[in-house]
């Protein structure tokens, strides 16, 4: 194990797991570890998901929808701070599938696609809390990474295009489709993309703000689908599916 950590394999490969908001995550080698300050979007997703619209859930369970899962850890983590959550997630790397359906297989469905290709067509309309650690690295910067991320991690988990945002634009394009009536996305990003993070979240029609952990150099675009507006079916949106 020394000889591995030695050979610059991140700790969490060589141990094959991190610590993540108090538990104990399964991490294979070529799986994007998770991040200690991705916990901020953990706690901003429970305090929602609790109580979506500022007051008590009437329906019995939350509905949580994890994109970009990696891990799974997000998931994971949003189900042990929950009392009542029904948990989707999903990724396009096999690999994290594989890695996220042993962190949550006794209390989440995992799925393998692309963003919100594979989720049931049932979703739609009825998620109360759409959380997405998509990448947002932008691709000229992957060759200024630690190498334990350039290097033992896999791109498509890191690299979010030209500005950092291209996913972080197909989430938010389509989340109105999958929100419920006041139901809220959150995305992390990097304090100096927030601003243009914000108005790519307030274009889809979705109110935005934004919240900051100087503790932990999080930042959270929230993003929330007003309470009365239907879904909207523009063509960005049906491309964003």
């Amino acid at each position: 194990m020394v000889d591995r950590r030695a050979a610059g394999l991140p700790l969490e490969h060589v141990l094959g797991w991190a610590e993540f908001c108090g538990l104990r995550i399964a991490v294979d080698p070529g799986v994007f570890r998770p991040r200690r300050r991705t916990e901020y979007l953990v706690s901003q997703a429970a305090a929602l998901a609790a109580s979506p619209d500022g007051r008590t859930l009437i329906r019995p369970r939350s509905v949580v929808v994890d994109l970009c899962c990696g891990s799974g850890a997000v998931g994971a983590a949003l189900v042990a701070a929950l009392d009542r959550v029904e948990l989707h997630a999903a990724d396009v790397d096999p690999a994290a599938v594989r890695c996220a359906r042993r962190n949550v297989a006794a209390d989440g469905q995992v799925y393998e696609g692309d963003l919100y290709e594979p989720l049931p067509a049932t979703l739609r309309g009825h998620v109360d809390v759409l959380v997405a650690n998509a990448p947002y690295v932008p691709s000229e910067a992957i060759g200024l990474l630690p190498p334990e991320a350039r290097i033992h991690e896999p791109r498509v988990a890191l690299d979010g295009g030209a500005d950092g945002l291209d996913v972080l634009r197909r989430v938010s394009a389509a989340a109105p489709l999958w929100l419920a009536p006041g139901g809220h996305l959150l995305v992390e990003t990097s304090e100096s993309q927030a601003p243009q993070a914000v108005e790519t979240v307030a274009r889809n029609g979705l109110t935005p703000r934004l919240a900051h952990s100087d503790e932990l150099e999080a930042t959270v675009v929230i993003g929330t689908r007003p309470a009365l507006q239907p879904a909207p079916h523009t063509p960005a949106a049906r491309r964003a599916l």
